[in-house]
């Protein structure tokens, strides 16, 4: 029995890490594929290529492209400007190849800090002054050969992100966003905590926030790479900037309702909002949950008609405290509190009449 349940929960932990053994697995294969080309057309420096395939790879189709074009223009730029070095600067001495590393480092060492997709560069450059195969078939054929290697590298490892276990960048970008909204639901909850109970979630609010910012960095980096697979027409998947720019709106929003509701309500005015907001807790957490599992499994996203119901009904009835005498005893942060609260809830974004992130 306990022998069951260890391998019952080693399964559980496996099946948490799909994403990650799909990403080894890519890796291994593209690493042996491209040895195995390498031997077969008995490339001297072969061990580049592998390397290459190894680097390309990332999670997704997209973020695989960029790292391919990157490592390909870094490689060719380093290449051809450290060959021309290599073969008209001398470089004899030990004195003339300090030199020369100045003269082939720094141009390139400027050009990657001003583009980032340049940083192999220098490292290329460096590398065809004293390459370990380079001494024996000159630096001119070395350099061809190692731009002929790595973009047979570059090549085998798209491939492999295309077509072994494919990850798109759109479905990686959609469950960072249904963290985002989850992670919403649990902060509304957290507020409404503060409003009826007191301060005591602020410990919470301060895991829950780091939490949503990784996971909108996530989604943002996803959809970067998203965009690249559509510009590329690797995928016919919707433009992913609406979805992002949403997740942004709702968390500027919450920022504001967070701030309306740093501290508890005054007693009588809690007294007659409670029904209310206890109402509008329930369908706002509701509907973002349902929200999430939405971009989760790429489903239709739910009806809002439930929360917009409860959002009216909470804040006529914040409306009605305006004509009450009992607000006219409230002090003045009291007072502003209330109709904070009541003002930024109304500028909760409405649902957008086309979804962010369509099913399909």
């Amino acid at each position: 029995m306990a022998l069951t349940g260890w391998i019952d929960r080693a399964g559980e932990r496996i099946g948490a890490r799909g994403a990650e053994l799909k990403l080894a697995l890519r890796v291994t294969i593209a690493g042996i594929l491209a040895y195995g080309v390498t031997r077969f057309f008995d490339m001297p420096q072969g061990y580049w290529a592998v390397i290459t395939a190894v680097v390309v790879m990332q999670a997704s189709v997209g973020g695989s492209l960029k790292a391919a074009v990157e490592r390909f223009s870094g490689t060719l730029a380093g290449a051809v400007y450290g060959g021309v070095i290599a073969a008209f600067v001398p470089h004899g001495s030990a004195v003339t190849l300090g030199i020369t590393i100045i003269v082939a480092l720094f141009p390139l060492a400027l050009l990657a800090a001003i583009k980032p997709a340049f940083r192999v560069a220098p490292i290329t450059s460096l590398i065809m002054l004293l390459p370990p195969a380079g001494q024996a078939i000159g630096p001119l054929a070395s350099a061809i050969d190692r731009v002929l290697e790595i973009t047979l590298g570059n090549i085998v490892g798209v491939l492999v992100a295309l077509f072994v276990l494919p990850a798109r960048a759109h479905t990686l970008m959609t469950e960072a966003a249904a963290k985002v909204v989850s992670l919403n639901a649990e902060l509304v909850s957290v507020f409404i905590d503060e409003l009826t109970a007191g301060p005591e979630g602020r410990a919470s609010l301060q895991k829950i926030h780091p939490q949503i910012r990784s996971a909108l960095k996530r989604a943002e980096a996803a959809a970067d790479e998203a965009a690249r697979e559509r510009r590329t027409h690797l995928t016919e998947a919707p433009d992913p900037e609406p979805l992002i720019r949403t997740l942004y709106r709702v968390r500027h929003d919450l920022v504001m309702i967070g701030r309306a509701a740093s501290g508890p309500l005054p007693a009588p005015v809690l007294d007659r909002l409670r029904p209310s907001l206890t109402i509008l807790h329930q369908a706002t957490r509701t509907l973002l949950l349902n929200l999430a599992d939405a971009l989760q499994h790429r489903t239709k996203p739910p009806d809002p008609e439930a929360f917009r119901a409860a959002l009216e009904a909470f804040t006529s009835e914040a409306d009605t405290l305006r004509a009450n005498a009992l607000v006219r005893k409230l002090s003045g942060k009291a007072f502003g509190q209330v109709f904070a609260l009541g003002f930024c809830l109304r500028a909760v974004p409405e649902e957008p009449r086309r979804p962010a992130c369509p099913h399909r």
